[in-house]
């Protein structure tokens, strides 16, 4: 609806401005303003334009004597004079002073109310606001009422760019970051994710100085009913998925045995973990009812499709088609997962998995880690793509990202470390590293792991078997590794075994480690001597 909402304070002199619409009445605008179609399953379709991504290299945060000695500068955090963010804000504010109407959406980040944030998005489009309300955690009327100033305000001038001859611009795209101002400025780019990832990098710095570890995880929980017949307590059955994308930290953290806390971004506070965002964020290229029925089901009225093809005649989406981007995305509420846990808060983790898509097939599919050894692939971040999809190209490449997000770290690495060591350490969290990835081979000679040996695996973590089970040591990474899992052929479970050329394992396992040690170079001075040498053994 329209409100007389004071915006003059933020800059913004336009009258009509729209608060917290509805999802019909979003739906509504974004249809009339030729923003996007309904497709055949109800979700809104659209499209973001030139950027179907973030934009990572665009991303700076203003320098300031505050703040500056607390940040890890470099490629990640990019350095802004407060001059230039200012320009760049006044450049937001006088685009979206020029359009008939605002949208604002006011929300939550945080489902702990001690923690949670007040953040106002304020755009000219009713597909970013409609995405907000799903990613954010949506007020109720009384809250609404007392909202009053928010924590930190974004402005989405996503349609209009950047000027690239401002001091410290590389390109018409800027996604700009104040901590002093408290507030978030887009330009030269409509993709909405730049919004969600900006919310988590805010409380990416403020919940570390509160103890607080924010993270780039999913998370789930037992059934309670299921746990009281056989004798357990749910809050302390959570388990946390960390991974990268491809991984299967959405699609494993949607068990339908399991209530869902959250797909994407969560903190762990004193009194256990809650969700950062209101919704899922999932991506939906090859997507299938049979593969992820609970996601598939979710593409609903109320959801959000970016970037997917559709016919035009009867709006039928084509999941497999790839030709606008291979990042092709979902976003809606979190309740309209059937068994999500709402609010999206649990107990301390029993259960830490850290998720790898290994393509070099050489990697366990489950193995146990000790306490340095998480510290160790905690800051590693590995998983592994495929080169490519030409003729004769096979070779995996390596991809380390650390704490598995590192886009969106603003302290060091070392910080996060630190907090996920003291609270695992406090709370006796088990850590499982397991392998999505390959086995029996590299990509193009060994096949992907099946989503049912894998599921398998998560279901003995659950259980408990794996944490029974003998183990054995595997000579080349050092890692635990149990002998019999449930329902999982043992010849899976230690990876020469698979293969059926052994020198050529050998020779692909030394290259993976010679790129482990490589990459902990550039953290081993901020690291433990027991957390260095608790990587790969050879090639030590």
């Amino acid at each position: 609806m329209t409100t007389s909402l004071d915006l003059s304070r933020c800059g913004i002199t336009v009258r009509d401005i729209i608060r917290n619409a509805s999802t019909a009445r979003l739906y509504e605008y974004a249809i009339i303003d030729r923003d996007a179609v309904i497709a055949n399953t109800g979700a809104l379709a659209t499209r973001s334009g030139d950027k179907t991504g973030r934009c990572p290299k665009d991303k700076r945060i203003v320098e300031s004597t505050d703040t500056a000695k607390d940040i890890w500068w470099g490629d990640i955090n990019i350095r802004l004079t407060e001059k230039s963010f200012l320009i760049n804000r006044q450049r937001a504010r006088d685009y979206l002073n020029t359009r008939p109407k605002l949208f604002v959406t006011d929300g939550y980040a945080g489902w702990d109310p001690r923690y949670r944030l007040k953040i106002r998005v304020i755009c000219a489009s009713a597909y970013h606001a409609l995405f907000m309300r799903n990613m954010l955690i949506v007020p109720s009327d009384q809250e609404l009422d007392e909202f009053g100033d928010p924590d930190y305000t974004i402005y989405n001038a996503g349609h209009f760019p950047a000027n690239p001859y401002t001091a410290q611009m590389t390109s018409t795209t800027s996604v700009d970051l104040s901590f002093e101002l408290r507030e978030f400025v887009i330009l030269g780019t409509q993709y909405a994710g730049e919004m969600k990832k900006g919310v988590f990098t805010i409380m990416n710095y403020l919940m570390p100085r509160q103890g607080v570890l924010s993270m780039h995880c999913s998370a789930n929980q037992g059934d309670p009913s299921n746990l009281a017949h056989e004798g357990g307590n749910a809050a302390e059955d959570v388990t946390l998925f960390f991974g990268l994308s491809g991984t299967g930290k959405t699609t494993l953290s949607a068990d339908p045995q399991r209530l869902l806390i959250g797909d994407d971004e969560h903190c762990w506070s004193d009194e256990g973990i809650f969700n950062i965002a209101g919704g899922c964020y999932a991506k939906v290229i090859h997507l299938t009812a049979k593969n992820e029925p609970e996601i598939f089901d979710a593409i609903r009225f109320g959801a959000v499709l970016e970037n997917v093809v559709y016919d035009p005649g009867t709006h039928d989406v084509n999941y497999d088609d790839a030709s606008i981007t291979e990042n092709t995305r979902v976003a809606y509420p979190i309740d309209f997962i059937p068994r999500a846990k709402i609010p999206c808060v649990g107990g301390h983790p029993k259960n830490i998995v850290f998720l790898t898509c290994d393509a070099f097939g050489v990697l366990p599919p489950v193995s146990k880690l000790t306490s340095d050894q998480a510290m160790y692939h905690f800051i590693s971040g590995y998983t592994a793509k495929v080169a490519g999809t030409e003729m004769g190209v096979r070779e995996p490449s390596a991809t380390f990202s650390t704490c598995f997000g590192a886009a969106f770290m603003v302290w060091h690495p070392s910080k996060y470390a630190e907090l996920l060591k003291e609270k695992i350490d406090k709370h006796q969290a088990a850590v499982w590293l397991v392998n999505t990835g390959w086995t029996g081979g590299s990509y193009g000679t060994g096949k992907r792991m099946s989503l049912i040996n894998t599921r398998a695996i998560i279901d003995a973590i659950h259980g408990g078997a794996l944490s029974q089970a003998e183990m054995a040591v595997d000579p080349n990474f050092g890692l635990q590794v149990p002998t019999t899992c449930p329902q999982v052929d043992r010849s899976l479970l230690q990876p020469a075994e698979a293969w059926q050329d052994k020198a050529q394992y050998q020779a692909t396992a030394t290259k993976l480690a010679s790129l482990f040690h490589k990459n902990f170079e550039q953290f081993a001075a901020q690291s433990s001597p027991a957390i260095g040498a608790a990587g790969p053994v050879i090639g030590r």
